[in-house]
């Protein structure tokens, strides 16, 4: 936040300020092309949840599944409605219009924020033009990320660094996430092979219950799968390994976890060798 607030302050004549990151890869038309955009709708952010590396198994496995939660924590069009009150923006490459970030208060009023783009949206939603900013997020293949994630551990970082400010610090919303996390994509598989094992190995009265059971669960699976198979499209890997979003969910809830576990102990937030409090 620092850095970036020296920067808004080198042209204060400009009509939009681009926020991004240094290992963010733009095309030559990125800037031009989100400004066309703002200025046609009027927006006072539009953000680009960039094409992410997926070169290691990790990150064939992980990273198309982060950005598929991030989609249903945020959804799209939902913060792309302005009749709506959702707000996110991905950090990597945020397009802001400078009279809606003064209207926010600048960059001073997320000082604080370790989930500082979700924040900057946020207050440019709640503090825009009439009551309600303009805001748009969208998937780009063309704009990059070049940071690797060096094996489990490194997405891993990633995720618990921020995931239980995310839930805002509470316990309550940390359980409910498990359990919520639990029923939607690891009771379905389980549900279906224990249903399987139970009609060929149980006693008889469990065959019709076994196979109703493996319905069950299949079917469930099959609808994640799905659900997740536009994602695994969109960043050009094997559909067939759609099916093991539960793993990638499993572990998720683990980094989730660990992220309560860090904060707990107070080494929560930690970035680049620093450790930051609630």
């Amino acid at each position: 936040m620092w850095a970036l607030h020296q920067g808004v302050g080198v042209s204060p004549e400009s009509e939009f300020l681009l926020l991004t990151d240094a290992d963010i890869a733009h095309t030559s038309a990125t800037i031009a092309t989100l400004v066309q955009k703002a200025r046609t709708e009027d927006l006072d952010l539009a953000s680009l949840m960039v094409q992410l590396r997926t070169e290691t198994f990790w990150e064939r496995l992980l990273i198309p599944a982060f950005v598929f939660f991030f989609a249903k924590l945020y959804p799209f069009r939902w913060v792309n409605d302005p009749d709506r009150a959702e707000a996110a923006a991905a950090g990597g490459c945020i397009l802001l219009r400078r009279t809606a970030l003064e209207r926010a208060g600048g960059l001073k009023a997320i000082a604080g924020a370790v989930i500082d783009d979700c924040a900057l949206a946020r207050r440019i939603r709640d503090l825009g033009r009439n009551g309600r900013g303009r805001l748009w997020i969208g998937l780009c293949q063309q704009v990059r990320s070049r940071r690797g994630y060096p094996g489990l551990s490194g997405i891993w970082n990633m995720v618990a660094r921020t995931a239980y400010t995310q839930l805002r610090y509470s316990t309550a919303r940390l359980v409910g996430t498990v359990l919520g996390m639990f029923a939607l994509y690891l009771a379905p598989p389980l549900c279906g092979m224990l249903g399987i094992a139970a009609a060929l190995y149980g006693p008889p009265p469990s065959l019709p219950l076994g196979f109703a059971a493996a319905l069950c669960g299949f079917t469930a699976w099959a609808c994640m799968t799905l659900a997740y198979l536009p994602m695994r499209r969109w960043y050009r890997l094997s559909s067939l390994a759609a099916i093991l979003l539960p793993i990638a969910a499993l572990l998720f809830t683990l980094m989730t976890v660990d992220s309560a576990r860090r904060h707990r102990n107070r080494r929560g937030g930690g970035w680049k060798g620093r450790t930051y409090p609630r």
